[in-house]
């Protein structure tokens, strides 16, 4: 008489908790990557000059023949000059790999990737109080992009970033021979 009913199979529930196996919780990538990030304390210095007007750059805008091997790299290759500078500028938050790959990118798909360097300039004229010379820092990138490009080079290598090793090398290496001791504590209690 009537066709016979299928039998609805019970739905599981969904958890909405993290699973817990033996007394391990699984923590999502994004929490564990906040906590990370909270533990992580960058400190920002900024440098600023006794009168507390902008501070020259250590080179000219001209001066590229200063360091012949890197004029070479950044007319060939910006994009590995670029990096570097981004690492270091970025305090090691971004790798020299990922932000070189990306103005490589933005050079073939934009055909300009001054939109994007014109931005590092900024941050490190804002972080050691820099002068805006000779004119505006997008206007320096977009008429003079490798020169710029090696200007802020030279001008970190001149602070005393070795700019082959990165911004982890170099924290590295300032703190090396640095060794923290616990402080020292006066003979036990006495009466």
């Amino acid at each position: 008489m009537y066709p016979p009913m299928e039998e609805e199979k019970p739905s599981l529930p969904v958890p909405s908790a993290p699973p817990v196996v033996s007394d391990i919780t699984v923590i999502p990538q994004q929490q564990m990557q906040q906590q990370q990030q909270q533990q992580i304390q960058i400190v920002q210095v900024r440098v600023q000059s006794p009168t507390g007007y902008p501070l020259p750059w250590s080179t000219g805008l001209c001066d590229c023949c200063e360091d012949p091997a890197n004029c070479c790299i950044t007319c060939w290759c910006p994009c590995i000059t670029f990096g570097q500078i981004a690492e270091i500028a970025d305090r090691g938050i971004t790798s020299c790999g990922v932000s070189g790959s990306l103005y490589g990118l933005m050079l073939l798909i934009v055909g300009c990737a001054c939109c994007y360097s014109c931005f590092y300039r900024s941050k490190l004229r804002s972080q050691y109080n820099l002068s805006k010379s000779p004119c505006a820092d997008c206007l320096v990138h977009f008429f003079c992009e490798g020169c710029a490009l090696c200007q802020e080079y030279r001008e970190l290598k001149a602070r005393g970033f070795d700019m082959s090793i990165g911004w982890i090398g170099n924290m590295e290496k300032q703190t090396r021979g640095v060794t923290t001791m616990p402080p020292s504590m006066a003979g036990g209690m006495t009466r």
